[in-house]
């Protein structure tokens, strides 16, 4: 039988924190607190989460700067801020620093835990499927988030280029609208707007296409989305 999602919740409001936690058991998950951000890093060194419900303003380490430590490590495990801040502005400075989805204060109960739920379900889809994606030459390990390019470069891939990546390689030589991206990868509507993906393509073109102003392997198709193509065929002609 399949262990029950742990979660940490990390909050100086102590009576919000201790509500969080008991519904959160409600609902099947285990769950416990940390009384500040120094604490809460402290926690996620020590033991494993699959989510972490992080405020933002809190003292002796805010959430912001605590979830960028945790990606700074290499922690990986996905992040819902919640904060008072529900402006556009926060919301960007929160996926920027790893974040997974921003919660405003103050919220429904019901939409807290929609929002734990669907980031578990991408994050449990995330890990079910193949653990490396390879073609032309580049090969990405899912699990490491550590890619070889064909020039035999090494990076180091954001979380939310891993999931891009998945979702095509998935989906390969199909198109894949922004939207369908957007849905997997983020899982909302509101925020990033769909820019946001061709940003990121034009970031995984950069490292893992020959020529990336003629590529190979991501294909732009034009006002719907993207095409996939792990190994094109000789006298394909490339697309944008």
């Amino acid at each position: 039988m399949k262990e029950p999602a742990r979660i940490l919740v990390v909050d100086d409001e102590v009576h919000l924190a201790e509500g969080i936690r008991e519904n959160l058991e409600a609902e099947g998950y285990r769950a416990e607190t940390a009384p500040d951000g120094r604490a809460g890093l402290e926690r996620i060194r020590a033991a494993h989460f699959d989510l972490v419900v992080l405020d933002v303003m809190m003292p002796n380490m805010d959430g912001l700067e605590l979830c960028a430590q945790l990606r700074r490590e290499g922690k990986q495990t996905p992040v819902l801020f919640l904060t008072v801040k529900g402006d556009a502005e926060d919301r960007v400075r929160g996926f920027e620093a790893g974040g997974d989805d921003y919660l405003a204060k103050p919220f429904h109960l019901k939409e807290l835990l929609l929002r734990v739920a669907a980031i578990l379900r991408r994050s449990s889809w995330y890990q079910s499927s193949d653990a490396a994606l390879e073609f032309g030459g580049n090969r990405v390990d899912f699990q490491t988030y550590e890619a070889r390019a064909w020039d035999g470069g090494l990076h180091a891939l954001t979380h939310k280029e891993a999931m891009i990546l998945k979702v095509l390689g998935d989906r390969a030589n199909s198109i894949v609208t922004r939207e369908e991206i957007l849905d997997r990868v983020w899982g909302y509507e509101v925020f990033p707007s769909t820019r946001t993906i061709d940003n990121f393509i034009v970031r995984l073109r950069k490292r893992f296409e020959r020529n990336p102003e003629a590529p190979a392997h991501f294909h732009t198709v034009r006002g719907v989305g993207y095409r996939f193509t792990p190994e094109p065929q000789p006298g394909d002609t490339p697309a944008s």
